[in-house]
């Protein structure tokens, strides 16, 4: 007898790599009866439908989401509202519509004012890797990741059956699931993602504006940990440029608590206090063992890289 799925005609706005992760998760795990697709770039939405990503490629906006019971917003984060306002005119009574951004004040701001007979549950999966695109995307990308959801304040029974349903799809396509206060979601992300971005990116800059050293240089010495943030400088730009419009309260806080730190080494550095400086590497050593200790990582050599043969 064939298992009832969770929602019938599942439709991904944005089939780029967390949105063509869920589709191919929600596929594999039978999560979804049908779902289509749609997205500005009509390159990436026929290589979506070319691919398997989606049963059906929608030509505009409207036909897209008509029959959807769960709508994906997977747009980079300064489309969101602008979607946002599309939904409300064309999604049918009872659609639930979830998003993938990193940060959520400004989601749970867009979606205040929905109407009564849909359902926004912002949703953040903690997940992903530096490409982008439809063929970027696997379904086990969600495996034993979380995802954290930040509900509307909707104390109805429909809304509420609406976010366990959403907390059902992402522990099917396997995510942990916790719930969280918008804020306070968007303060933790600034430290544990943002800012490691931002330095990233800075760091990468600062490198290639070093006019003493070659690019060639650069390239032919990066040690490990240099390699590791070009990876993550290698993100995409534009949803990088939002997420840290839309999160910029918290992401400057944690910058100038960053700039503090910061400070402190370099005066240990100049005034050779080693007592300090180890101090502050023991630090880091516990958190890094708090994270693997926590399945969050690989605790294999060498960070789980092959060695050279």
């Amino acid at each position: 007898m064939a298992t009832e799925k969770l929602f019938n005609h599942a439709v991904i706005i944005g089939v780029g790599l967390i949105g063509s992760s869920l589709a191919r998760a929600m596929r594999e795990h039978g999560l979804a009866a049908k779902i289509g697709g749609y997205d500005l770039s009509p390159e990436a939405l026929a290589r979506a439908q070319e691919i398997g990503v989606i049963d059906r490629a929608a030509e505009n906006f409207p036909a897209a989401i008509a029959k959807a019971d769960l709508i994906v917003v997977a747009t980079p984060l300064g489309a969101v509202s602008r979607v946002f306002e599309e939904i409300q005119t064309h999604a049918p009574p009872g659609a639930i519509i979830i998003d993938v951004g990193s940060a959520k004040g400004s989601v749970v701001e867009a979606a205040a004012n929905s109407r009564k007979d849909i359902y926004v549950v912002p949703c953040h999966p903690v997940a992903g890797t530096e490409q982008s695109g439809p063929d970027a995307g696997f379904a086990a990308l969600f495996h034993d990741r979380w995802c954290i959801l930040t509900p509307l304040d909707r104390q109805d029974t429909e809304y509420q059956a609406a976010v366990e349903k959403v907390s059902a799809l992402w522990r099917g396509a396997g995510c942990h699931v916790e719930m969280m206060d918008a804020t306070h979601h968007d303060l933790a992300l600034a430290v544990t993602s943002h800012l490691p971005h931002l330095i990233a990116f800075t760091l990468v800059g600062a490198a290639d504006d070093l006019e003493t050293v070659s690019e060639a240089e650069i390239i032919k010495y990066s040690a490990g940990g240099f390699r590791d943030f070009t990876r993550i400088a290698a993100s995409d730009p534009v949803m990088w440029r939002d997420v840290f419009l839309n999160n910029k309260d918290a992401v400057l806080e944690v910058l100038g608590r960053f700039t503090e730190e910061l400070s402190l080494l370099q005066r240990a550095i100049r005034w050779s206090d080693g007592e300090a400086l180890e101090k502050i590497f023991a630090r880091g050593s516990s958190i890094r063992r708090a994270i693997v200790d926590a399945g969050q990582e690989t605790d294999a050599p060498n960070f789980g890289r092959d060695k050279p043969h």
